[in-house]
Formats: structure tokens, C-alpha cells, sequence
């Protein structure tokens, strides 16, 4: 039932605040909608009692079928708001509700205290342009990349679009934001060479489950989260194939390490072995076994294949610091992990291979994906067309 307050006011003039309990807020907050309601010149005070009680009654009619507009909400609050559902319900996977998060520190600080409804284009704007200003990275001392700008525009927008399923705003001001272009670095590639001598030395000097790794990472492109969320059922030895539908990975101690789905829809795919790997899998099996055997009650019972002595997932920095000691022993080039994907990728699309095959098989969502970041591959493979179709048109003249 609404709450009726009469007002008389330095003037003697009469109003009355009319307040509505409309349930509760995501939060746990009570949701409280008011107006304020003056009668009309000429009024008796029977009238007006008569009338605000009338009032309420169409107020909170209102109030019940959604119908009274939320007031202003600063864009802090509703961030959060927005922030704690997509936590609750899962919309969004735990990495990236992270990245979202660590959008919130500089954004609060530029524009949380306007309200969605005050928020322009030009505001938005002026804060993403301030990101690329030197001495904003603190590690660099440069500013943000494009691609984390770009990461600040999402998080913005989507708040923007939750506003807007609210009924604050109608509009996103967040269309056609401008980023400032920075300078891309040069993917890390591991030379044919390096990644043959590479391999050569894990193969002789690593253990089974880091030859498996990195033959799955050099051969086939593999995420690392990819690599470490395989787990024995997802190998049909009779097709020689894996199938990627999972990936492992740790962002923080509160979270610790977590098993998440592929970072898009393509990314779930099969993809066939080379039988080097294959014959390993068994061999590690039979190994992991006899250390369950010797653990007892300490093994942690799981399907995957790359777990630590008791039988619990890998942490997903340990791959990482094994093969940057590794190289740093054996005096091989380290150029981190990735690198055997942009290395698979590159000597994929150099050796021939048509880009789209290549995108099926790192698991882009967009054929367009490949080609932004291997452009210097796909221009040598290019070169290496014109060539040959030059070759064989000079041969033909040549013959005639």
C-alpha cells in the first residue's frame, strides 16, 4: 500500500510525497518509487485528502505493472548491478566477467558519477582517448594498446545495453567510439629450424607428458587451455583424432584454477594426430597409473592428461616455466608458448595451406582473424603464387 506524507512548506503551500515499496532489487536492496502531488488552486482540504488518495492508488497500479520510469542511475551503480547478474547467472565466462572488472577502476574514476542518462558519445570518447596517453600503462609507462581500448569500450557499451533492457535509456552512446591505433608487435615465431631442434631435445630429455604438450602445441596449434583441458576420452584412437571441448585455466587465488568451455563456437573442433602423439597417450596412462598406485589416498581422481603428482589439473603458468628453464639448460631460443601456435600457423599458411583450413584448425571464429594476424605469412604465400603462376606462364611462352 502506498505511503501518503502531507508537505506544508515556509509559504503555507501544500503537496504531498506519495511513496511505493515496488519489491526488491538484484542486490537486496528494496526498490522505493515516489512522486510528489500538489492540489489544485481552490482545493477544500477534504478534496485534496479525497484526491491524493486516488493518486497513490493510480501510482502504485503504475508502480506494480512497471510503468513509472526508474529514476537517474549513476553509471557506477548500475556497472555493478550489471556486474553481480552476469556473475550470478553465468552470461559470460569467468575470464571475461575478470577482464570486465579490471575495466572498472579507471572508468569509475572518469565518468561513474554521471548518470546513463547524462552520459554522451563525447564523454565516452574523451575518456578512451585518455587511455592512450603516455604513462598510463604504469609497466610500460605508454599508453593502453588498441586492444585493450577497445576492451574498455565493451565494458562501457554493455553496461549501456543493460541500461537500456532497464528502460533509463533508449540509445547506446557507445556506437561508432573511436580508438587510437598503436603499433602492433611483430608476432613471436619459431624458425622450422628451431622448431625441429625444439622438439628434437623434449623428445630425448623432457618427460611423457611435456612431450605430449608440446608436440600438441607445435603440431597442432593448440591453445594453452586447450592443451591443458584434454583429457583421455576425448582421443578416438581408431580416427586418430582429438576433440577440443574444453580448456583449463587459473585467474587468481579466489578462483584458482577452473575449467571453462573453448573461447568461441569454432573453437570446439576435432582435429586429426599424428601418430607420434598418439603412441604416447597410452604411455602416459600406464605412467599416471602407477603414480596413483603409489599416492593411495592423496590421488585426486580426474580424466586429464596433464595433472601434477597427486592427480590434480596442471596450473596453467607450470608448462610455461618448465620450458623457459628447459631452453635456458639445452641454450634454445624461448619465445614463450604461443609461439608454437603463431609458428604452426605461419609455417602452415608459408608451406601452402589455404587460410581457411588454417582458421578451422586454430579454431577463429572468422577466416578474417587469420589474416589480420598473419598478414606477413599471408603476404609471403602470396609472393610465393604470383611466383609459381609467373613460372608456369614463362614456361608456356617458353614452349611455344
Amino acid at each position: 500500500m502506498a505511503n501518503i506524507q502531507k508537505r506544508v512548506n515556509k509559504q503555507g503551500q501544500v503537496s504531498y510525497r506519495i511513496k511505493v515499496f515496488n519489491g526488491y532489487s538484484f542486490d537486496g536492496k528494496q526498490i522505493v518509487k515516489t512522486m510528489t502531488w500538489k492540489p489544485e488552486i481552490g482545493m477544500t482540504e477534504r478534496q485534496a485528502e479525497k484526491e491524493v488518495q486516488r493518486q497513490a492508488f493510480i501510482f502504485e497500479e503504475k508502480c506494480k505493472n512497471n510503468l513509472i520510469p526508474e529514476k537517474s542511475v549513476k553509471f557506477k551503480d548500475l556497472a555493478e548491478e550489471w556486474l553481480n547478474l552476469i556473475s550470478v547467472t553465468k552470461e559470460q565466462k569467468i575470464g571475461s566477467i575478470e577482464r570486465l572488472k579490471s575495466c572498472k577502476e579507471r572508468t569509475y574514476k572518469a565518468i561513474g558519477n554521471i548518470t546513463v542518462d547524462k552520459l554522451s558519445y563525447r564523454q565516452i570518447q574523451q575518456f578512451i582517448l585518455s587511455l592512450a596517453q603516455k604513462g598510463v600503462n604504469q609497466k610500460t609507462g605508454e599508453g593502453l594498446s588498441e586492444k585493450t581500448q577497445k576492451h574498455y569500450i565493451c565494458f562501457i557499451s554493455d553496461v549501456m545495453k543493460y541500461a537500456i533492457k532497464c528502460g533509463l535509456i533508449t540509445n547506446n552512446p557507445c556506437k561508432n567510439i573511436s580508438v587510437v591505433k598503436t603499433e602492433k608487435k611483430e608476432k613471436e615465431v619459431y624458425s622450422l629450424e628451431e622448431l625441429k631442434e625444439i622438439l628434437n631435445r623434449i623428445n630425448k630429455k623432457a618427460p611423457t607428458d611435456y612431450k605430449i604438450f608440446f608436440m600438441l602445441i607445435a603440431y597442432c596449434g593448440l591453445r594453452r587451455g586447450e592443451a591443458l583441458g584434454l583429457e583421455y576420452k576425448d582421443f578416438d584412437f581408431e580416427k586418430g583424432t582429438v576433440s577440443i571441448v574444453r580448456t583449463s585455466n587459473y585467474r587468481n587465488k579466489s578462483t584458482g584454477i577452473y575449467t571453462s568451455t573453448p573461447k568461441t563456437k569454432t573453437s570446439f573442433r576435432t582435429l586429426v594426430l599424428p601418430q607420434e602423439v598418439l603412441q604416447l597417450i597410452p604411455i602416459l596412462e600406464a605412467e599416471q597409473t602407477a603414480q596413483k598406485n603409489k599416492c593411495g589416498d592423496l590421488w585426486n581422481e580426474t580424466d586429464r592428461l596433464f595433472i601434477t603428482w597427486c592427480g590434480q589439473p596442471m596450473h596453467p603458468n607450470t608448462p610455461y616455466t618448465w620450458f623457459e628453464r628447459f631452453c635456458e639448460e639445452e641454450n634454445l631460443p624461448f619465445k614463450g608458448l604461443h609461439s608454437f601456435r603463431h609458428s604452426f600457423a605461419t609455417q602452415a599458411i608459408t608451406g601452402g595451406v589455404d587460410i581457411s583450413t588454417v582458421s578451422s584448425i586454430l579454431g577463429h571464429s572468422q577466416t578474417s582473424t587469420t589474416l589480420n594476424i598473419y598478414t606477413h605469412a599471408v603476404q609471403t604465400a602470396n609472393v610465393r603464387a604470383m611466383n609459381v603462376v609467373a613460372d608456369l606462364i614463362n614456361g608456356k611462352e617458353k614452349s611455344a
